[in-house]
């Protein structure tokens, strides 16, 4: 505890780079344990002199950047020795070691010891000899050895093992360096709130305080609240300077945006509509990114390849926050963007726009997987990026079938974000269709602009029940706290429906039209899906190539082209096509599908439902996409690589 304050007093011995501050953001002390303030040292445990309900509600301030916690009357004196985005001018990158107050979940296997002397570095800075962890290459060093180790080596760092997926500081440029002084004459009023905001919580006493305002996984609440919380994008983030993060964001964004708001505006869905990325004209679109740059990549070098990270936080169990915090201890802070209603996946890609080898993961569901390939379908890259995708939604069916898994159980798991690093760096490129959906009316007229699929078309029963669920979303977003029980409310909502007799009249309801071929659609048929990958809700597989013996069709390829359509005959067929207990029924293969709607019935595409009036649904392909593909293959060769006895 000594050698740190020591440290701490003399913040030079540890870093040789630009100071930054914090990117302080308000949490609540109870989502926390075994807390330490950066400052006073002094544990942080939940006020027990104003009740429990209270201390549930009780704030401390966390850096979504470094992971450094501080009291709220200790943040303002925090030295600012955060991660530092930009060292352009410097000849090497430079060990920037900070205080590794907490466990760290995302460590790779070798940086267990210390650099220097090669012996075992403790979990916490309370057992053993205090250490310090490079932000940048995860590496550890006893605080004792640092001085040794820095004459010996000038503290130059390699970037660790992801050397090549993180954005070097080096060739990072700051475009507004002076911008500080205007930036900080707006940020009194940001002051005053959050001094409004403590002083409405100390004045609540022994009341139940609502914690919509703070709760960043849930973004629920039922009336007017003054949002505090960290977001990326266009929320604010009160620091040691104010309020940093609300005008200097850290992935390279400059936005300004306090406000009150009603809370209906942040139920986002974990799946979302592409007319949420409001910021973004066509018209001025280029002027508009460009004004938002904070940042700008420079003179990197030809075999980089660097990884551009998209968050959802509102998809599926909403762990977006968690994931962001700990990619941007793993990256640099300018390649991390989380997507929202005010930002979408447009400023990320422009801030890329000069970088000729890329790659891009999405950390969210397959709705949002659709809105980052929508967005890089419109940038016209002469390259595209391959996307890998983290699963944070509740199918994850297109993540299924390129070999990502169907949750975030591996993420939560010792060193899981180094596991997936690992994988995307040694993954292999496959392609994916594209198809695109017009809506059309009897007299061929446009109803609506085109949509865009890349997994599935739903037209009936199992819309009903994505749209069911989605309507629950929106109006409970807290009871999507995690993929198990999104699972169990979709069972529970398919379950509702297995005595209904809504789509009754469903074969002649519809008429399927397959490359010009009028299909006969089952009389026992309540619903019709349109597939173009081998996994749906969840994990089904609806076109089964393994059996050969079923019937004459070809066996199914999300890059051939071709499209499968299938008939379910309601939700308790569902039900048995997810235990394996049954199968749907083949009715065609095709490249040009026409579905016509002659009654008012429930869409979906990819995960995403509405309810649709009389109509032409017009299915045609649109191109192919680049995506990571994590096959067994890959895995064992990644593996056998890290630990050449890596047993087979």
């Amino acid at each position: 505890m000594k050698a740190i304050a020591r440290s701490k007093k003399n913040p030079k011995a540890t870093n040789k780079v630009p100071v930054v501050p914090h990117t302080w953001e308000f949490e609540s002390v109870s989502r926390w344990k075994n807390l330490n303030c950066s400052v006073c040292f002094k544990t942080m445990p939940p006020s027990q002199t104003l009740g429990p309900m209270v201390a549930a509600n009780s704030f401390i301030h966390h850096c979504n950047i470094c992971g450094a916690a501080a009291h709220l009357s200790c943040s303002s004196s925090a030295h600012k020795d955060c991660k530092c985005a930009s060292m352009v001018g410097y000849e090497h990158v430079v060990h920037q070691w900070a205080v590794r107050w907490t466990e760290i979940t995302d460590q790779p296997d070798e940086t267990s010891t210390c650099s220097y002397c090669e012996e075992p570095c403790s979990g916490s800075f309370l057992s053993g000899s205090p250490i310090w962890c490079c932000l940048w290459c995860q590496r550890l060093v006893h605080i004792d050895c640092h001085s040794s180790m820095s004459n010996e080596t000038g503290d130059v760092c390699d970037l660790g093992p992801f050397r090549r997926v993180i954005l070097s500081p080096l060739y990072i440029k700051e475009l507004t360096p002076n911008s500080v002084g205007f930036l900080s004459s707006i940020t009194h009023g940001a002051n005053e709130i959050a001094s409004s905001v403590r002083a409405s919580i100390r004045s609540q006493g022994k009341k139940h305080v609502h914690g919509s305002e703070t709760s960043v996984d849930t973004g629920n609440s039922d009336g007017s609240t003054c949002d505090t919380s960290m977001d990326s994008t266009a929320e604010t983030h009160p620091t040691s300077n104010g309020f940093h993060g609300a005008d200097e964001n850290c992935n390279g964004t400059m936005s300004v945006n306090i406000n009150c708001h009603d809370g209906n505006s942040e139920k986002m869905e974990s799946k979302p509509s592409f007319k949420r990325s409001r910021s973004i004209n066509q018209k001025d679109d280029s002027h508009m990114l460009k004004m938002k740059q904070r940042y700008e990549i420079i003179d990197l070098p030809p075999n980089a390849r660097p990884l551009l990270v998209f968050i959802n936080k509102k998809s599926g169990a909403q762990r977006g926050d968690s994931l962001r915090q700990r990619l941007n201890f793993l990256l640099n802070p300018v390649q991390v963007f989380e997507l929202s209603s005010t930002q979408g996946p447009e400023v990320g890609l422009y801030l890329f726009r000069k970088v000729p080898h890329f790659r891009v993961i999405v950390c969210g569901g397959d709705g949002t997987v659709g809105w980052v390939l929508n967005v890089i379908d419109k940038q016209n890259f002469v390259s595209p990026p391959p996307v890998a995708i983290l699963p944070a939604g509740t199918g994850n069916d297109l993540a299924r079938v390129l070999g990502w898994g169907g949750g975030l159980g591996s993420v939560g798991r010792q060193g899981g974000l180094c596991t997936i690093l690992n994988h995307i760096e040694h993954s292999a490129v496959t392609i994916l269709d594209r198809w695109k959906v017009a809506i059309v009316n009897n007299r061929r007229k446009q109803l609506q602009p085109p949509k865009f699929m890349n997994n599935y078309l739903g037209v009936g029963c199992d819309a009903k029940v994505a749209l069911e669920i989605h309507n629950l979303r929106e109006e409970n977003p807290e009871k999507f706290y995690n993929q198990f029980m999104n699972k169990v409310l979709y069972a529970r909502e398919g379950a509702k429906s297995i005595m209904d007799r809504t789509f009754a009249d469903f074969p002649w309801q519809v008429r399927v039209e397959v490359d010009g071929v009028d299909i006969e659609v089952p009389e026992d048929a309540e619903g019709v899906l349109v597939a173009n990958i081998g996994s749906y809700m969840g994990g089904v597989d609806l076109w089964q190539n393994k059996d050969e013996t079923y019937d004459n069709f070809d066996p199914q390829s999300m890059h051939d082209k071709v499209l499968e359509v299938v008939s379910i005959s309601g939700t308790w067929h569902l039900g048995k096509l997810q235990v394996g207990l049954s199968r749907a029924r083949r009715l065609a293969q095709g490249q040009s599908i026409k579905i016509c709607v002659l009654a008012p019935l429930p869409v979906q595409i990819d995960g995403e439902p509405w309810f649709q009036q009389p109509c032409t649904l017009s299915v045609s392909h649109h191109g192919q996409v680049a995506f990571l593909l994590l096959s067994l293959t890959v895995h064992l060769l990644a593996m056998l690589q890290k630990n050449p006895r890596y047993p087979f």
